[in-house]
């Protein structure tokens, strides 16, 4: 990027913050504009890396890798909210692992004693963690240091942005209203976040295609329980039966929590696309907008991978202008 080049970010989840990040650091003067930041989706997340139901699996296999390396360095600083944790994946219908298991660090199959009452199969590993409100604070605090500028508003198009050498829509679901996208549509999720019984590793069951999800993630005095993955809807009020049902869900498997105190409930909606969207597209006016949308599920585990890729492609368009 050019020295001083002004960029606006569109978006302040993980996808918009980590773009605006590395924008920032790459010599670009950005500026973030969004209606809540950071955004209710990341907030909500899990999160654990591991691509979730995405396409193309050629990119996404690429971006997840870059952002897993990165991932890792950040591990090493407590205040990052990563952590590198250890546990199990399990299926009751002794599935294959899914392909990126099998190259994390200390991928091994599952003993049968290791596994809960009705799993058949499970494989263990070492993964990245992420805490995604001390994360996303992080991201908030690193931007900060850059210089770059963030704004509280919402866009009824991107015409509103105003002047800009050049714009990054990073709306995620946003996007359906703000272009339009036809192509995105919701995917509900909900977690319980716990109180934490002294659980060490994460637990996720392989549940498929199933809405009802089952997983806990550790993040030291807290326990995230999930979930939930209802295709369509995007409604974010509370849903109790919901709830209690992610609590008897991890409870059979861990029955620690079942003295666990409940602290708050949070409630996203994955931005779901065919195909993830990181492109180029033109304006009558003339300024370069490019897209990097529409991750679904994967949106923390193909962060930093994707915004590398956006960045390319601003650089590629800005050399074009030149």
């Amino acid at each position: 990027m050019t020295a001083g080049e002004r960029v606006v970010v569109v978006g302040a989840g993980v996808t918009g913050l980590t773009t605006a990040v590395l924008l920032a650091e790459a010599g670009a003067s950005v500026h973030v504009i969004a209606e809540q930041v950071p955004g209710v989706t990341s907030l909500a997340a899990g999160a654990m890396w591991g691509p979730y139901l995405v396409e193309p699996k050629d990119k996404v296999d690429q971006w997840g890798q870059r952002s897993l390396e990165i991932f890792h360095k950040l591990a090493e600083n407590p205040s990052t909210g990563v952590r590198l944790t250890s546990g199990i994946e399990a299926s009751r219908t002794a599935e294959a692992p899914p392909d990126w298991a099998t190259t994390l660090p200390g991928f091994r199959p599952c003993e049968p004693a290791e596994l809960p009452a009705g799993f058949s199969a499970g494989y263990r590993f070492t993964v990245p963690l992420i805490d995604m409100p001390t994360y996303l604070a992080y991201l908030l605090r690193r931007f900060d240091a850059t210089g770059g500028t963030v704004e509280g508003r919402r866009l009824a198009s991107l015409a509103d942005i105003g002047p800009a050498s050049m714009i990054v829509n990073c709306t995620g679901l946003g996007s359906k209203d703000l272009l339009p996208d036809p192509g995105l549509r919701p995917i509900r999720g909900q977690h319980v976040v716990v109180t934490n019984p002294g659980l060490t590793e994460f637990f996720s069951e392989d549940t498929g295609l199933s809405p009802d999800l089952l997983c806990f993630y550790p993040h030291g005095d807290t326990v995230v329980l999930g979930g939930t993955a209802i295709d369509g809807e995007g409604d974010l009020a509370l849903d109790d039966k919901a709830a209690a049902d992610i609590l008897t869900r991890c409870t059979e498997v861990e029955p620690r929590l079942v003295h666990a105190r409940v602290l708050e409930h949070r409630i996203g909606a994955r931005p779901a696309r065919a195909t993830i969207r990181v492109e180029a597209e033109q304006q009558k006016t003339g300024t370069v907008v490019v897209h990097n949308y529409g991750h679904g599920g994967a949106g923390v585990t193909l962060s930093w991978g994707c915004a590398e890729e956006t960045l390319r492609v601003l650089s590629d368009n800005q050399l074009e202008k030149q």
